[in-house]
């Protein structure tokens, strides 16, 4: 099971659980207004969506960086070996700044 993706952001302030709870709440309300059937295996994409519009919101990253991000971390997943820890080389850490 993966943590949720605003665990880290939350305990570092940069929005607050209440901001969280509400963020996930409106996107889990769009994502059943779209026919998803909410049995839990589709939640990861909701959560990340309302991570990501907390993000732009609070200006702390623009769609273009998450995006890049994104890749980032899908070639690090790539390029490590089974078991091992996911991690950004410099230059992907880059990205984040």
């Amino acid at each position: 099971m993966q943590p949720a993706p605003d665990h880290d952001h939350s305990e570092r302030s940069a929005f607050s659980w209440p901001q969280s709870a509400a963020a996930l709440a409106a996107a889990i309300a769009r994502a059943q207004a779209r026919g998803d059937p909410d049995r839990g295996d589709t939640y990861y994409h909701p959560r990340l969506g309302a991570l990501e519009q907390l993000v732009i919101a609070k200006r702390l990253g623009g769609h273009e960086q998450i995006h890049a991000l994104e890749n980032a971390w899908a070639d690090a997943a790539e390029r490590t070996p089974h078991g091992q820890p996911i991690t950004l080389n410099d230059a992907e850490r880059a990205l984040a700044r």
